[in-house]
């Protein structure tokens, strides 16, 4: 098991990116007071956040193509990657996540949406709210 000490470089990590990706998003949409930003430490070296958006904003966030968000990660899992730590980001709206919530409470699983761009990877039960 890790010590607390072995576990700082990742939550350092954490904050960084975190910190990142606040800022990213604050830039791009328009609706700031809706977002919110969950973290979860899947792993001991894979951390995954989830940023929920109102609906149009998802839409700018991705950009045209996948483009924004895809350069988004980019810088994201190479910050993560420096400190050898594997991070994901998936960007989902208010509905999507209402929808995950209600399945998982549900005991049943949410089938990807064809809009590949706005998920990273396939959910997590583990995710918290950080403020």
């Amino acid at each position: 098991m890790p010590t607390w000490l072995d576990c700082m470089p990742m939550h350092e990590t954490t904050e960084q990116i975190r910190n990142f990706l606040q800022f990213v998003a604050l830039q791009f949409i328009s609706h700031p007071s809706e977002a919110q930003l969950k973290v979860a430490e899947a792993t001991d070296n894979h951390v995954r956040f989830r940023l929920i958006l109102n609906k149009a904003d998802v839409a700018i966030l991705i950009g045209r193509n996948g483009f924004t968000a895809s350069a988004i990660r980019n810088v994201l899992k190479a910050a993560a990657i420096r400190d050898g730590i594997n991070a994901t980001l998936q960007i989902v709206s208010h509905e999507e996540e209402h929808q995950r919530l209600a399945a998982i409470e549900a005991g049943q699983t949410i089938e990807e949406e064809d809009h590949l761009e706005s998920h990273d990877e396939t959910d997590d039960d583990f995710l918290e709210e950080t403020n």
